[in-house]
């Protein structure tokens, strides 16, 4: 068996390494196991693989299926959307292999800092608020992770050449953080904790538990800056980590605070009006007071921070504005996943809302969406294989439509929007029904928006 008890002791040259998945993650860290000299192995359950890719590089695969041949190894790597209770991961461990998530593999061949931001909700855009400070501040900036971007294609992409004042900002799932051991960053970015993937964990519980383990390598000389606000993160945080706590309210040993105009640094003077930060709502000012602390534990200047927050312009597919037709404004928030996303989308407008909805189904309570939904919503549109559920666990009024793709759903908001009116793509679940990502969902919308 090999000991990978030991960061600093592994060493994979000539080593048999599977890995399973062959998607963004898996095809990068094959990448980078090629590039450092082991002999990685491909597997991947659909038969949808970059097949090139891979034979350009020399590596091994296999598709529709993972067959005996992965536990020919030393060592397991396995992509974020292989489950931790899947039968080639539990085999593997009853063979006594070792079991690494792609973000650990990568973490063993930098060293330089890791800021690691997770949460329920935000930190796609909390991520790109920290690399803007830090990018803004003159340190060498590279974002990667659930982002976009793996990590391991940017740690291949730096070996052996790293730079001095370099620093990874890396968005983190529950999912990245299953299979870690010696994971451990600098800064760690925890913004909320709120239901999702039940489909995956079953308990709220799990869930905690697989995202908290963000801090479970952290000591003394580490920072983990929480949502104080976060009641049930307050309870379920803990770390050896030092706690460096953000706040839209009142709580000791703040970095920045607030009031209802302006936002406080530490010596208690006036930092940014609040009628300067580029992104409206509050909980983009939550999500730049957890950047901003963060960047303040990594050296960023405070102007650097100051100007961040003034041009931050968002990120795509998060509340993003596609277009403005007939005085009708059509946004894309397909980066919108779970239910709190969908309600701090419609907690953002004023105007009346048609909304989609839908996607493939992760357990979520759509009961929780009532409240929001019983305001300014005046149509749902429903779309995908949660379609049913949805229209069954919600109450008839507003109305619904049945879209069955995305061209449809935007015709049919269309059809039925007046002057004033926003439609929004914010679907509240996954898109791997009918999409090969959020990404791709948002894109399509984008497409058939801008058909109109």
């Amino acid at each position: 068996m090999m000991d990978i008890s030991h960061k600093n002791t592994i060493d994979l040259t000539g080593r048999n390494v599977s890995v399973i998945g062959g998607a963004r993650s898996g095809l990068a860290a094959a990448a980078l196991l090629n590039e450092i000299g082991a002999a990685p192995f491909v597997s991947e359950a659909s038969d949808n693989i970059d097949r090139d890719r891979l034979k350009g590089m020399s590596i091994d695969f296999e598709t529709g299926g993972h067959s005996e041949k992965v536990f020919d190894s030393d060592l397991m790597v396995v992509s974020p959307g292989v489950p931790q209770d899947s039968e080639v991961v539990k085999q593997a461990k009853v063979k006594c292999i070792p079991v690494v998530s792609e973000i650990e593999l990568a973490s063993w061949f930098t060293s330089s800092p890791i800021a690691a931001v997770t949460g329920s909700n935000g930190k796609t855009t909390t991520t790109s608020m920290l690399a803007e400070m830090c990018r803004a501040g003159g340190l060498t900036t590279f974002e990667s992770g659930n982002i976009g971007t793996p990590f391991s294609t940017v740690v291949f992409d730096n070996l052996g050449r790293e730079a001095k004042d370099a620093v990874h900002v890396l968005e983190v799932s529950s999912f990245q953080m299953e299979q870690i051991h010696h994971f451990k960053p600098a800064v760690a970015v925890i913004l909320n904790l709120s239901p999702d993937h039940l489909d995956r964990y079953g308990t709220m519980d799990a869930y905690i538990d697989a995202k908290l383990r963000i801090v479970e390598n952290m000591s003394q000389e580490d920072h983990v800056v929480y949502n104080y606000g976060d009641s049930l993160l307050r309870r379920r945080l803990k770390t050896d980590g030092t706690l460096v706590p953000f706040a839209l309210d009142n709580a000791d040993n703040l970095l920045f605070s607030l009031n209802e105009t302006k936002i406080y640094d530490r010596s208690a003077k006036p930092f940014v009006y609040l009628s300067e930060i580029s992104l409206p709502g509050r909980h983009n000012i939550s999500n730049f007071l957890a950047a901003a602390t963060a960047a303040r534990l990594l050296t960023v200047g405070e102007d650097a921070i100051k100007d961040i927050m003034k041009t931050f312009s968002g990120v795509p597919h998060r509340l993003e504005k596609v277009r403005r037709l007939n005085d009708i404004t059509f946004y894309n928030d397909s980066k919108a996943t779970n239910i709190e996303s969908v309600k701090v989308a419609l907690e953002s407008f004023t105007s009346p809302v048609i909304i989609i909805l839908g996607g493939r189904d992760k357990g979520a309570d759509f009961t929780e969406l009532i409240p929001c939904l019983a305001g300014g919503v005046k149509l749902v549109i429903t779309l995908g294989e949660a379609a049913e559920r949805i229209e069954k666990t919600l109450p008839k009024h507003p109305p619904f439509l049945r879209a069955h793709s995305m061209a449809s759903a935007v015709s049919l908001a269309y059809q039925n929007s007046g002057k004033g009116d926003v439609v929004l793509l914010s679907p509240g679940c996954t898109s791997f029904d009918m999409f090969d990502d959020f990404e791709n969902r948002g894109d399509v919308f984008r497409e058939e928006v801008m058909k109109l």
